[in-house]
């Protein structure tokens, strides 16, 4: 039997930011550079592998001699570019468009100063892979993957070397599952790490990679490593070792694509807790991802000012950088993400300068009127049909009675008064309801005259709120009872004991319990309609405050809750229950990008914005844009909102030093949408999350009135 040619990939895992903050990422990037070029000039045989676009570009400004001598590595052969992404990001997290901008952004800067993208797409420490991400891969160029997570333990599959499509008949790459680890010590190798890159490959493929490197701030290869494969390159059994790449490993094995097994759907996963810890940089990595791709829609609707593109893409690069696995997963040094949080809001700043300044150009194309306006913008590429809520400047008037809205056409337009969001409270908050195509601009009439009363859709006393689709919520043994689509629905919050650590490495699932449940103050009444009607509880769980604000809406099937929590705790996680009575054996969750088919085993699995469960009659929905991991079994649903490890503590550290912190003190808000019947569909789920995440640009007119301080 001819030895395994084992392909030894000298490279250099670094985390930007981890346990140090991104300052000292960067002076790891710029030094273990230099240092791979003065050993591949010292050691003529060696080649080197290196990824992500934002290590080059930095190299690029802050080091250009060293980035001359990369180019001219590059060129030789002797330094390969994988991966040609912006960073190595957490691959379950991010939005669908942003996974793209994430790979554009690299794609872009590879090939303007490097000359090349890669076919071999790199994420060797992600910590799980969604299933849209083969379709994203092939979209781009990329034909290949390099992945290590979920390792051997986590998720068994068929080879080491396989073809990985998300879906049954969509698009497919050639991946690779590195053995051991992606990098080793600065010394000897043990030659069972080169013996493991040695197992579980396919039948007839006598190829493998063995990944070699210092890791993981920075370092890369050594003389000594690379040495040590000099002498031993035919001495190790069965083996043969050559310096080499992924590129070039995935060349030699391409002969045998044909008999490579096919793996279909995730690739799942290795650390569950990290979509459940740090909230902060996970809702605002959120919020400048869709303020982004507003900003987008009104700059691809030619109302950007020179330079906004520009503006956009370093932005965007902001966002990529700041989906990091470690970064976005909450496993960093609590003093590193002030830095990050920074970042993050400087590209939502560019994204709202962009949509105001665009929406402010429109509203300068728009003739005078005597009326006073509320302008609109549906600054998305999908349609808007939900709720908004405006608070319009009257000169510090009250709003009268006799007031209506009407419409571009001069129809009355049906709205509620709020609260003001000020407890001073003198300013006049709007409710109503809006339809707006796909970039659309609404224009709203304040008429100080022939007001009348709105026709409502609800019903509410002290107890009960419903509407005319059959929705109900009830105030009964001081808890809510809700009712949808015909089923009851019984969410409640409970809080049980997590003592894993940042990660929750070796778990896949948390425990039932022993769970405590919130307990809650009387119910009392909110808003009473017209459009709709709500009830206030306060409660608590835990040492944790708790207020819940429910709400039914005219003409809507599904029932909102509006959660906040002042979490104090330590060492626990919050999961929203909620009972399946159809006790349904799967459910469908949305991905990045898409939707997914899961097994309801009890096991946590990432989800974006929303699920579904059971089907026809029993269906039930759940739309969560705040919250970012599921588990289900047939009997139950269960929603994680927050967890409290203490922060970067990788198990199994025991000692817990004096004054370590506490992840996601404070205060949280979280939206839940509840939906239940024969009408619930993914489009439905998905087009409510999207009007959650973006609502309408809303701005004030009062160009044309004859006195704007006038009665």
């Amino acid at each position: 039997m001819p030895p395994v040619t084992v392909h030894v990939v000298m490279q250099a895992h670094l985390d930007p930011v981890w346990l140090w903050p991104w300052q000292a990422g960067l002076d790891e990037a710029l030094a273990t550079c230099r240092t791979a070029c003065d050993l591949l000039d010292r050691y003529p045989e060696a080649v080197f592998t290196a990824g992500e676009a934002w290590r080059y570009e930095q190299l690029r400004d802050l080091a250009p001699e060293v980035f001359e001598r990369v180019r001219a590595h590059i060129a030789a052969g002797r330094w390969e570019a994988v991966g040609g992404w912006w960073i190595q990001p957490d691959c379950n997290f991010p939005e669908g468009f942003a996974v793209e901008r994430q790979i554009e952004s690299g794609k872009r800067w590879f090939r303007e100063n490097l000359g090349l993208f890669p076919e071999v797409a790199y994420n060797v420490d992600s910590f799980g892979h969604a299933a849209t991400l083969p379709g994203y891969l092939r979209a781009a160029g990329q034909r290949y993957y390099v992945m290590m997570r979920p390792q051997e333990h986590e998720m068994p599959l068929p080879a080491r070397l396989f073809r990985w499509r998300g879906f049954a008949g969509g698009p497919e790459v050639v991946a690779f599952r590195i053995a051991g680890g992606y990098c080793t010590g600065g010394g000897a190798v043990n030659p069972d790490h080169v013996r493991r890159a040695c197992s579980e490959l396919p039948e007839g493929v006598a190829h493998t990679m063995c990944f070699l490197g210092v890791g993981d701030h920075g370092g890369g290869m050594t003389a000594s490593l690379i040495e040590w494969v000099r002498e031993n390159a035919g001495r190790i059994e069965g083996c043969r070792l050559v310096f080499s790449s992924p590129a070039r490993f995935f060349k030699a094995v391409m002969p045998f694509e044909r008999r490579l097994p096919r793996v279909t759907g995730e690739l799942q996963m290795h650390a569950v807790g990290c979509y459940s810890v740090e909230r902060g940089i996970k809702t605002r990595l959120r919020r400048a991802e869709h303020l982004l791709r507003q900003a987008e829609t009104v700059a691809e609707a030619a109302g950007a000012a020179p330079g906004d593109w520009a503006a956009l893409e370093e932005a965007w690069r902001l966002v990529a950088f700041n989906a990091f696995h470690d970064t976005l997963g909450g496993t960093c040094i609590p003093s590193a993400y002030p830095a990050q949080y920074d970042q993050l809001g400087a590209a939502a700043t560019v994204a709202d300068q962009i949509l105001q300044t665009g929406l402010r150009r429109r509203l300068c194309a728009l003739p005078d009127d005597l009326l006073q306006r509320i302008v609109l913008l549906n600054a998305s590429d999908a349609p808007f049909s939900g709720w908004v809520e405006h608070e319009p400047w009257t000169q510090w008037r009250r709003w009268e009675p006799e007031w209506r809205l009407l419409d571009e056409r001069g129809r009355a337009v049906p709205f509620q008064l709020l609260p003001s969001e000020a407890v001073a409270g003198r300013i006049p908050r709007l409710l109503l309801r809006l339809e707006a195509a796909p970039g659309a601009l609404r224009v709203l009439r304040i008429e100080r005259a022939g007001g009348g009363r709105v026709r409502g859709g609800v019903s509410a006393d002290d107890a009960v709120v419903s509407n005319t689709r059959g929705v109900r919520l009830s105030a009964a043994e001081g808890a809510a009872h809700l009712r949808a689509g015909g089923l009851a629905l019984a969410p409640r919050l409970e809080l049980i004991e997590d003592h894993s650590d940042t990660w929750s490495h070796g778990m896949d699932r948390y425990p039932e319990g022993p769970a405590r449940r919130a307990t809650w103050d009387a119910l009392c009444a909110g808003e009473n309609g017209p459009l709709m009607a709500s009830l206030h509880q306060s409660g608590r769980i835990g040492d944790s405050v708790l207020h819940a604000e429910w709400r039914v809406y005219a003409g809507e099937p599904f029932i909102e809750l509006r959660l906040g929590v002042h979490w104090r705790e330590r060492q626990k996680a919050l999961k929203l229950t909620l009972p399946l009575q159809g006790r349904p054996a799967q459910r469908r969750d949305g991905i990045p990008g898409g939707s997914l088919v899961r097994p309801n085993t009890g096991r946590e699995c990432p989800m974006r914005d929303w699920t579904l469960c059971g089907r026809g009659g029993r269906a039930f929905g759940l739309v969560a844009p705040d919250a970012w991991a599921v588990d289900a079994t047939p009997a139950r649903l269960r929603v994680t909102l927050l967890r409290s490890p203490w922060m970067a503590h990788h198990g199994p550290r025991r000692d817990i030093p004096p004054g370590a912190r506490v992840a996601d003190q404070g205060e949280h808000f979280f939206r839940f949408r509840f939906f239940a019947g024969a009408g619930v569909t993914p489009a439905l789920l998905e087009s409510h999350a999207l009007a959650l995440h973006r609502p309408p640009v809303a701005a004030d007119l009062t160009r044309g009135m004859p006195r704007r301080c006038e009665a």
